[in-house]
């Protein structure tokens, strides 16, 4: 009965061998789909990084575009801010005419609030130092050296951005009013 035994131990280890074989398979399977799912992971990680980065831009580059609008709109409503004082500063201020003056100062103080609130800010001149990221100079007249001596138009910042230089006379020693 030897031949029945081999027999059935051969069969016994040629299982055995089968099932480590298909045990070693089944592990290089696993460990294929274990870096298979950690690629993906690590791809998935990245797109959506790369999403919450391209939401970011488009909220920077919105926030940019309103923020242009609102500075071209402003820099355009400056003239009409320019006639409003010109109007003003001929009127007198003891002057008791029509009520329609007063109408008009109450009208250039609301103009100026609402672009106050939006971040409009007049550029300090007269009497400081000439700056020329500030500054325009149009004219060198005898006075301080390097001091603002009249402004001729009022400069103006949208928050930390220059919209319009003030144009002001700049005062030289020994200048003849020469143009600048």
């Amino acid at each position: 009965m030897p031949d029945k035994e081999d027999a059935a131990h051969g069969d016994v280890e040629e299982r055995e061998i089968e099932v480590t074989e298909d045990l070693e398979s089944v592990k290089k399977e696993l460990e294929e789909a274990k870096e298979q799912a950690e690629k993906h992971l690590a791809n998935w990680q990245r797109a959506e990084a790369d999403f919450i980065n391209y939401k970011r831009r488009n909220e920077q580059e919105r926030a940019e575009i309103a923020s242009f609008a609102n500075a071209s709109l402003i820099k355009d409503l400056l003239p009409v801010l320019d006639d409003f004082e010109r109007a003003l500063e001929n009127v007198s201020d003891d002057f008791d005419g029509p009520t329609w003056v007063d109408g008009i100062r109450l009208i250039h103080r609301k103009l100026k609030a609402v672009l106050g609130e939006r971040g409009l800010s007049e550029i300090e001149a007269e009497g400081g130092a000439f700056d020329p990221n500030l500054h325009e100079a149009v004219m060198c007249v005898d006075g301080e050296e390097g001091k603002i001596c009249e402004e001729i138009q009022k400069g103006y910042r949208l928050r930390d951005r220059l919209l319009r230089p003030s144009m002001v006379k700049v005062g030289k020693e020994g200048a003849e009013s020469a143009e600048g």
